[in-house]
Parts: structure tokens; sequence; C-alpha cells
């Protein structure tokens, strides 16, 4: 497997966001996560996507940051906020994700950002044990979902 920067809007992105979008209304019962997003957002160095291939050059997993700063959804100066942290059900368990966190992870520490932040919901269990063994916090809530009981925001340091 590997894993390249792309455009959020590249075909084979759109196809897994489509992906994840589906899988959002299943667990929660609706039309999957309304925040607004564009493929701006994760041009360098306001935010990078990352996009996973296997070995026949199938897309299989996706993760972005973009940047935050303090603003009236609950950012804070120097965030950058991950978005769209996707696995293919068939290439679960092979530890993609956590290759994907820590590249992104990476990439925001050399872009200057000083806090990785991120919203999942009580309906991703192993998303929420994938941060929560990664090092991330439970934090004070931000962003579209932050009044939401079903939301869990976590956030840390990059410094």
């Amino acid at each position: 497997m590997y894993i390249q920067p792309t455009r959020y809007d590249h075909p084979d992105a759109v196809k897994l966001d489509d992906a994840v979008q589906a899988e959002y209304a299943e667990r929660y019962g609706d039309d999957g996560d309304a925040t607004h997003m564009d493929a701006e957002m994760f041009v360098p160095p306001r935010g990078i996507y990352l996009l996973a291939y296997d070995d026949a050059n199938r897309p299989v997993a996706t993760g972005g940051w973009r940047r935050q700063d303090e603003n009236p959804e609950g950012f804070s100066d120097g965030d950058a906020e991950i978005k769209r942290m996707y696995v293919v059900p068939e290439a679960r368990g092979h530890g993609l994700a956590r290759r994907i966190l820590a590249a992104l992870e990476d990439d925001a520490r050399a872009a200057g950002r000083t806090r990785m932040v991120l919203e999942t919901g009580t309906m991703q269990p192993e998303a929420i044990a994938l941060y929560e063994s990664s090092g991330y916090e439970p934090c004070r809530k931000f962003g579209h979902y932050r009044f939401s009981n079903l939301s869990r925001c976590y956030a840390k340091p990059l410094i």
C-alpha cells in the first residue's frame, strides 16, 4: 500500500468520500456529515488530503487536515482539523488509519500548526479507540456538531 497527497475533489477521493458519507448515514440514520468542505481547504499550506492505494492501485483510505484558527465554531489559533478519515471495510485492521493519522500530524506540524483536533461520534467506537490510543484527549466541543449529544471532540498538541 502507498499513501499520496491528492486533491479532495480527485475522482478517487470523491468515491471514498461518498462511501464514508454512506457509512455515516447508516450509523447515524441521517444524510451524512453536513460540515461544509471544499477542495481548496486541503491545498497546502492550508491543509493536505491523503489517499491510500492498495497493491492493485485501488483507493482504500483517505484522511485530511485543514487549517483552523479562532472562530465562532470553537476552534483556536493554530488548530489543524482532521476530516474524512476513512478506510474501506476490506482494508481495515492493517494499521492504515494509524499510518494516515501519523502522516497528517507530521504534515500539520511542518506547516506550523500547534494542535490537531477532530470531531467524531459515539456511533464510531473504532475511531474513538484509534484516536485515544494515539494520544488524543477529549476537549471542548467545536465545529458543526458541537451541540450534538452524539458528538465527541478530541485534541492532541503538535509541539
